[in-house]
């Protein structure tokens, strides 16, 4: 029978020895190698026993300190069962003695070295308890430990001592974090510790940031896509109807005092959809730690800003701006940008470059078009100064690629799958005049309206390309209503002869007739629409941009220029899905194509520097 020591100085005491079966471990292992056994299944079988205590942990471990360098690969099963020993959690005097351990087998024994870090980040998630009630399992659910942070603090800890001893460590820990990363259908609880604790990681191994970055952003996006605006918001509605139901009920069955009925503290900042919920835990965890890179004590630092900063760039370009249907993980860009309005013009300037590149795949030229003019609408930390260069770079880029259509002596017509970074570019130009011209405006109305009219935006809404016919209709409706307001342009003339016409259907490149469709292919580049997720979005709201209604005048031209009005909403282009018949029918292969015009056309050389 094994005992133990007891009372209140056990923690400040040296352990005292514990009877056991068996020999010492020395014994053991040199029993082992002449081939005996017995002992040496009876050390596993004691070290695996789930009651064991912790002076018998330090006992143990002691031992096997002593003779590290005879545990060799032979003993690959003996070690496994020590590095399951419940350490985490326990007495400090069996953390400090399990670290020591840790540090003197990595050290001695680097075959061990992957093991042992396995064995610290299967630590990374709470574990999962079930309590049993009458023979019935009545929870299981993540472990509510008040404790669970200075448990993670002893993880850390280790990582950190293993990295001291083997400072190649960092090679072989990403394929570790990515293998035990749970899967995202887990609890938001569980995820969100485990995205805590990989990201802490970086904070003192720098060297893996952006591979973690990459990791999580990745897990973010598959939640993100899987999780629609659509669905997102329905579910919220049916949330919000069932809510308002019960509190009807419950006002016609009880007398609740009014500080009872609206005391809801816990509610507020859930999402009814459950990936949503998942989702907007994980952001919220991702800006806290984007804050915290970039603020040392509540100080912005930016020497550690501006490496954050290339490191998300990175992803960005790699996961973010490739993928098609996210919603908030691209607010993770645009929380660090407003930071600093150096950020801001870097990141337009970095999207600036793509568009502009011929070399680039098509698909991506248009997307960053998207994520210009989505930028410079919606973030309220870019200046009226910003949003004109950036106007005045597309615009130049526009009329020259309009310069280089007419000079071909090509026939031109409207295909977007031969100039989609030109309608983007143009669509992203009317989405930025649509959120800014009263910016543009404010401050002096007579220089404002010469610059709006020294754009030339007349020539490009009369183009032979013929923008209107494939931007989104309410752009379109919207851009033509402000525009006439202000007779800068009138584009009534096009829209009406466009309403009229049907344009060919482009052909498919794998052959064949493409069918028309109503999907246009230009819907889905607004990226910074409104943000959905409550608990992170507390952090957009205050440098977001809202759709401010148009005056009366503005808005019975904006109707009147568009078949399918809608209701005025807090944004015009909410939840629209294009239904008129000038819309460009577009086919899957057509759209992914990267066929452009050639790079002396798609790409002119300009004649000035950029302003950023």
């Amino acid at each position: 029978m094994m005992m133990e020591a007891h009372g209140p100085d056990f923690l400040n005491s040296p352990p005292t020895k514990t009877v056991r079966f068996g020999g010492s471990v020395t014994e053991t292992l040199k029993k082992h190698r002449q081939g005996d056994l017995g002992d040496y299944e009876l050390l596993r079988h004691q070290l695996a026993d789930p009651d064991i205590k912790d002076a018998q942990i330090v006992n143990w471990l002691q031992e096997f300190r002593s003779c590290m360098t005879q545990l060799t690969k032979d003993h690959e099963q003996l070690i496994y069962t020590v590095l399951r020993l419940p350490w985490v959690g326990r007495s400090q005097v069996v953390v400090e003695e399990y670290l020591a351990f840790l540090g003197n087998l990595v050290s001695a024994q680097t075959v061990y070295l992957c093991t042992c870090l396995k064995m610290v980040v299967s630590h990374f998630i709470p574990k999962r308890v079930t309590i049993s009630e009458g023979g019935v399992n009545i929870s299981d659910s993540d472990d509510e430990d008040e404790n669970l942070n200075k448990n993670f603090d002893q993880c850390h800890q280790a990582l950190q001592l293993i990295i001291r001893y083997v400072p190649s460590t960092s090679h072989f820990l990403i394929p570790i974090l990515q293998d035990n990363f749970p899967f995202i259908q887990k609890s938001s609880r569980t995820l969100e510790c485990y995205v805590h604790n990989l990201l802490r990681v970086t904070m003192y191994i720098p060297s893996i940031r952006r591979d973690v970055l990459e990791l999580v952003v990745g897990k973010l996006l598959k939640l993100d896509v899987s999780a629609s605006r659509t669905a997102i918001m329905e579910a919220e509605e049916i949330a919000a109807q069932g809510q308002e139901a019960n509190e009807h009920l419950e006002e016609g069955l009880f007398d609740m005092d009014e500080d009872m009925s609206t005391d809801q503290p816990t509610s507020t900042c859930v999402m009814a959809h459950p990936v949503a919920q998942r989702l907007d835990t994980l952001m919220a965890v991702l800006m806290a730690y984007i804050k915290d890179v970039c603020h040392v004590d509540g100080v912005f630092n930016a020497e550690r800003t501006k490496e954050l900063y290339k490191d998300f760039l990175s992803v960005f370009d790699k996961l973010i701006l490739p993928t098609h249907a996210s919603s908030h993980v691209q607010y993770t860009v645009f929380y660090l940008c407003s930071f600093k309005l150096a950020l801001a013009e870097a990141f337009l300037d970095h999207l600036w470059k793509i568009l502009q590149n011929p070399s680039q795949p098509a698909v991506l030229r248009q997307a960053a078009a998207g994520y210009v003019g989505s930028f410079l609408a919606r973030a309220k930390f870019v200046p009226v100064s910003t949003a004109r260069a950036c106007l005045d770079l597309l615009l130049s880029w526009i009329h020259r690629y309009i310069d280089s259509q007419d000079s071909s002596g090509r026939q031109v017509c409207c295909d977007i799958s031969l100039h989609g970074p030109f309608y983007t570019a143009c669509q992203a130009v009317f989405y930025t005049v649509i959120f800014r011209h009263r910016a543009i405006l404010e401050a002096n109305m007579k220089k404002g309206l010469e610059y709006l009219q020294s754009l030339n935006l007349e020539r490009v809404v009369l183009s032979q390309l013929n923008p209107l016919k494939v931007c989104l209709p309410s752009v379109t409706s919207m851009f033509a209503a402000i525009t006439r307001k202000y007779q800068v342009v009138f584009c009534y003339s096009v829209i009406e002869k466009n309403n009229k016409q049907v344009l060919p259907v482009v052909r498919s490149s794998a052959g064949g007739d493409g069918v028309s469709t109503n999907t246009n292919p230009l819907d889905s580049f607004f990226p910074f629409d409104p943000y959905l997720l409550k608990r992170s979005g507390q952090l957009i709201e205050p440098l977001y941009q809202v759709w401010e209604e148009l005056s009366d005048t503005e808005l019975h031209l904006a109707k009147s220029g568009q078949k399918a009005s809608k209701e005025d909403e807090d944004d015009f282009l909410c939840g629209e899905t294009p239904h008129n018949e000038g819309i460009l029918g577009m086919t899957p292969s057509s759209f992914g194509s990267n066929i452009c015009s050639p790079s002396s056309v798609g790409s002119p050389p300009f004649t000035r520097q950029h302003p950023l």
